[in-house]
């Protein structure tokens, strides 16, 4: 009996072509490189960075209603023996934002204004630390009703009761020669928009244990009407097509425009 004829030869491509398939991952591969991806960014949001929408307009205009920040998480840590060689802990410093717990809001971002030993003065809304005029460029002094205990602080009567009366009392113990003394832990923060923010002026210090971070940048911005705007914010409508054609590119653009803020995009804060 004649031995069976052996079969065909199985085709196969050109060898770059079969070259460039045997790289291309397995599904097993593929799954693996999906959850490293999950793993890493969960470990991002929840150790490093962190994001973070400004709903008021109280850091206008350095941060507006409607932008949407990631926020370093670890720069203000409480450093272990070896965590202190790896990232760069540091205690907060004049003009630093921060973001820091807050019994009502439960998180609240302002600018550190006055640091551990510093003496503060508010006078005609002007900062003044350790006898010295600060230079502001970030501040803002958008139109408001007069208030003198607002712009003048720390006063010598009790402003009414938007004033947290602990803090009050505190804020009489801590007064000398007209200026609040800041006492060692504990930092004064103010809102860039002086005239619309509830800041240490209204409720007092904040802890230094109580900052979780310092924004880094805008990564989207949302167009959104401020209370303090002067004009509310035009929305775009769409209007009537002349005729049935599909892909109105003008109308379209319009649309995409109207609802962010497209320059803010990717904007580091300072």
């Amino acid at each position: 009996m004649s031995a069976p004829a052996p079969a065909p030869p199985r085709f196969r491509p050109p060898g770059p072509v079969a070259e460039w398939r045997s790289h291309l991952p397995t599904l097993p591969q593929t799954l693996a490189s999906l959850m490293q991806t999950v793993v890493v960014a969960l470990f991002v949001l929840t150790f490093v960075v962190q994001p973070l929408l400004i709903p008021s307009e109280s850091m206008e205009h350095t941060l507006l209603v409607g932008d949407f920040l990631l926020f370093n998480k670890q720069i203000f840590a409480t450093p272990g023996p070896i965590g202190r060689w790896i990232l760069p802990y540091r205690d907060p410093k004049r003009d630093d934002i921060v973001i820091f717990r807050h019994p009502y809001p439960p998180m609240l971002i302002k600018r550190v204004i006055g640091v551990p030993g510093d003496r503060l003065r508010i006078a005609g809304g002007r900062v003044s630390i350790n006898g010295v005029a600060l230079n502001e460029p970030y501040a803002a002094f958008e139109p408001a009703a007069p208030n003198a205990d607002r712009d003048n602080f720390p006063g010598s009567a009790y402003p009414g009761p938007q004033v947290d009366p602990e803090w009050w009392r505190q804020m009489q113990d801590l007064t000398q020669d007209g200026e609040l003394i800041v006492p060692s832990g504990k930092y004064f923060v103010l809102g860039d928009n002086r005239n619309h923010s509830l800041d240490s002026r209204y409720w007092g210090f904040v802890p230094r244990a109580a900052v979780v971070g310092r924004p880094l940048v805008i990564y989207f911005s949302l167009l959104r009407t401020s209370p303090t705007d002067p004009e509310p914010v035009a929305q775009t409508t769409v209007r009537p097509a002349a005729d049935d054609r599909l892909g109105h590119e003008r109308e379209i653009a319009e649309e995409i425009e109207g609802f962010a803020r497209w320059g803010r995009i990717f904007r580091v804060v300072h």
